[in-house]
Order: C-alpha cells, then structure tokens, then sequence
C-alpha cells in the first residue's frame, strides 16, 4: 500500500512538473518584473510577494495537469512525452481534473485578501490557462497566446500595488509575449518532426526555415520593449547593464539553435531561466542601488 501511494505521489509530481520547475520558473519572473515595476519605485509588500510567488506554482502546476489531460491522444506520438503519467495510464483523467481543480481553488484562496481587481482579473487569466492547450489545434502561432497566458500575472502585480492596470503594464506583457514566443518555438523545435506526424500547429512549424530568425527577432523586440520601460521608469545603469547580458544570452542561444539539432535547441530553452532571472536582477540591484535604505528592513520581512 505504501508503495503504491508512493507511485501515486510521484506521479501526481510529474503531472505537475514538479520535477521539472523550469516553466515554474518562466512563469514566476515576468510576475516578479510586473511587482518591482508596478510598485512606482516603492518596494512591493513581502505578503504579496508571497501570494504571488505561491499562486505562480499552484498555476503554473494547474496548467500542466489541463495540458496533459487535453494531450493525453497526441503525448504517447511524440518522443519526448510518451512517458508522461496520464500517457502510461499512472493518473486517470478524472484524477487529473480532480487535481487541477484543487489547484485553481487553492491559488483563488490565496488572492483573496488581495483587492478587487486582482480577483477579477484572475479570472481570464484561468480561462486563458484552461483554454490554451487547445490553441494547437487550430492557431499557427500557439506561443502567441500562450505569451499572453503566461504574461497574465504582470496585470494581477500592478493591479494589487496601483488598484489599476496603467499602459507600462501592458507594455510589460508585450514584451513578455515576445519572450514566450522566442523560447517557445526553441521548445518547439526540439517536437517539429513528431508535431509535423500528428497535425499539431506551432510555432516552429508556421516560421519554417525562418524559425531561427524569427526566434532572434522575437528577442530584439522583448529586449527593445524592456529598455523602454526602463527609461520610462528611469531605472539606472545597474538595470541597461543586465538588459546587455540579457542580449548576451541571447545572442549564445542564436549559436545553439542556429544547427537546429534537438539537444540544443532543449539547451537554449531551458537557458531563458537565466535570461529571465537577469532581468529581475538588473531591476532589484538598480532599485537597491537608489532605495537601499529600504532593504535591510525588506530583507527582515523575507526572512
């Protein structure tokens, strides 16, 4: 018996990705960007960096799970997914919309001491979770969408410190998308011969023999997005230098993905976490930089 909740547990884990917290992880620093940018030059509170950091993954969990379940026919065609739980049988469908479930109504519990317009925005940003594994189907630029899904928490962050969505926000989530996009269709590379197989629609399909290329414009137009927020935040010098690593980084994955070989494709996808996490630097030590007075009682509240 212990064995088997054992299984049960671990593949309730690989449902969600658990084991693989890279898209935790893409999803978490766009939110983080929204809560440094959205506070106007205020420090944002340590509880609603919390909410926010806890509902990420209670979301970002959730999306797997009703992902898997809406590719539970397409996953066994496809090399890299045929041993995902629902595939193997190790989770049935109703336990994975059971799991999901809970998982909405846990991160909905956790915005709740938030204000209104948090609340309602969370609402389509559920509905573009529960909608978006069905984009395949029928979009030619999936990424697209699941850009602004994936961008949705930047909204939520500026709405919980302004009680408003002004225009930097949407800037933001412009930005975002063009990232989602870049490191999505290197995703979405590596599945192109298996997708091609099974009528699924991405990215990496539409653009062709222009994917590379359109990967790097992808970047240009996130990295252009995020200097003009930067000057119209008047952030310093601390934060134009990490947007020129962040170009540095993606300039390296134009080298792996430039051959288009599969293992390197997967290198520079699960690269953008350093990407991402370079930006949310160069914001925190360039708001450090003229606000450290604020920091050491900040740093008290974390702890």
């Amino acid at each position: 018996m212990k064995m088997n909740i054992a299984h049960k547990l671990d593949a309730w884990e690989k449902l969600m990705r658990l084991d693989k917290p890279i898209g935790i992880l893409l999803l978490l620093w766009p939110t983080l960007w929204g809560l440094w940018a959205g506070g106007g030059g205020m420090l944002p509170h340590p509880w609603v960096v919390w909410i926010f950091v806890l509902g990420t993954v209670l979301m970002r969990s959730a999306g797997c799970v009703v992902n898997d379940w809406a590719d539970r026919k397409f996953d066994g065609h496809v090399a890299r997914t045929r041993e995902r739980p629902m595939v193997t049988g190790a989770v049935s469908s109703f336990e994975a919309l059971g799991l999901a479930t809970i998982l909405v109504v846990c991160a909905f519990l956790l915005i709740l001491p938030l204000n209104r317009l948090v609340i309602w925005l969370s609402f389509p940003a559920l509905l573009l979770a529960i909608i978006y594994p069905f984009t395949k189907r029928f979009l030619a630029i999936p990424q697209a969408f699941l850009g602004i899904a994936f961008s949705f928490g930047i909204p939520m962050a500026f709405a919980a410190l302004q009680e408003q969505v002004p225009w930097q926000a949407w800037a933001l989530v412009l930005g975002n998308t063009f990232w989602t996009i870049a490191y999505d269709t290197e995703y979405a590379m590596v599945d192109r011969p298996d997708d091609l197989k099974i009528g699924i629609r991405t990215s990496a399909i539409t653009f062709g023999r222009f994917d590379v290329r359109a990967v790097m414009i992808c970047y240009a137009l996130f990295l252009l997005i995020m200097a003009g927020l930067g000057v119209n935040q008047h952030y310093g010098v601390v934060y134009f230098c990490a947007l020129a690593i962040a170009a540095g980084i993606a300039a390296y994955h134009y080298v792996l993905i430039r051959g288009r070989q599969r293992e390197e494709c997967f290198r520079a996808f699960q690269h953008n976490n350093w990407l991402g996490a370079t930006v949310f630097a160069g914001m925190v030590v360039d708001h450090a930089v003229r606000h450290w007075a604020e920091y050491p009682m900040y740093l008290r509240w974390l702890s």
